[in-house]
């Protein structure tokens, strides 16, 4: 009979540099929580610039979150993080395929959230939420061409439950957060059925963890 390998764990709980409204933040901390292992959340002062100060920019020279530190291994950029979790506390290889194509999928959906998704919804929330400047017509209607994009991805007769296969993968989280409070900043998901039930699934994930919503944009009070 042979042993199945341990599942490997951090020596020490893993430091997460966050600001907890960002999406970005929230796909790291989520995928934190779906694998069970211990973190310390440690939040980055945006407002007063402490990502820009010595300390922070010597972990991330780009002076963004989040930022992890794993026992000494410091990686930043989300996506990357989330490889990087997948790949050394995942022996299953569920959240990030080893089989090429599979994981191929995956990166492609990895490219959607740096890019589309990015310029997307997360911009037109950013607009709203932290009044930044930005051309919110545009946003909204590159979100609606993604949005229209990933309904009929995940309505076409070869569609699955989750966004490349029926279980969840880092492509999944790394596209739920801004999707999911795309309202946030004027974006509609009304018009897209099945990414509402895509949303859902993601949520009903054991471990799950929401971010906080805020009341703005499509979210105001009447």
């Amino acid at each position: 009979m042979t042993a199945h390998a341990a599942t490997p764990h951090p020596s020490r709980p893993i430091r997460l540099y966050r600001f907890a409204l960002s999406g970005h933040c929230h796909r790291v901390e989520l995928m934190l929580n779906l694998l069970g292992l211990p973190f310390e959340a440690i939040d980055v002062d945006l407002v007063g610039g402490e990502h820009l100060q010595s300390p922070f920019l010597a972990l991330n020279a780009f002076g963004q979150v989040p930022v992890i530190d794993d026992d000494g291994v410091v990686l930043s950029d989300s996506n990357a993080i989330l490889v990087y979790l997948a790949s050394r506390y995942d022996p299953t290889g569920t959240w990030l395929p080893r089989d090429p194509v599979a994981a191929a999928h995956v990166q492609r959906w990895l490219s959607v959230a740096a890019g589309d998704l990015a310029f997307g919804p997360a911009a037109a929330r950013i607009v709203v939420a932290f009044k930044r400047p930005g051309d919110s017509e545009t946003m909204i209607r590159l979100a609606e061409r993604l949005l229209t994009r990933m309904e009929e991805h995940l309505t076409a007769p070869t569609a699955t439950r989750f966004l490349t296969g029926d279980t969840p993968t880092i492509a999944d989280l790394a596209c739920y957060a801004y999707l999911a409070h795309a309202p946030e900043g004027n974006v509609t998901l009304e018009p897209y059925p099945a990414v509402r039930a895509w949303l859902a699934r993601v949520a009903a994930l054991p471990g799950f963890v929401p971010m906080a919503s805020l009341p703005c944009g499509l979210n105001a009070a009447a």
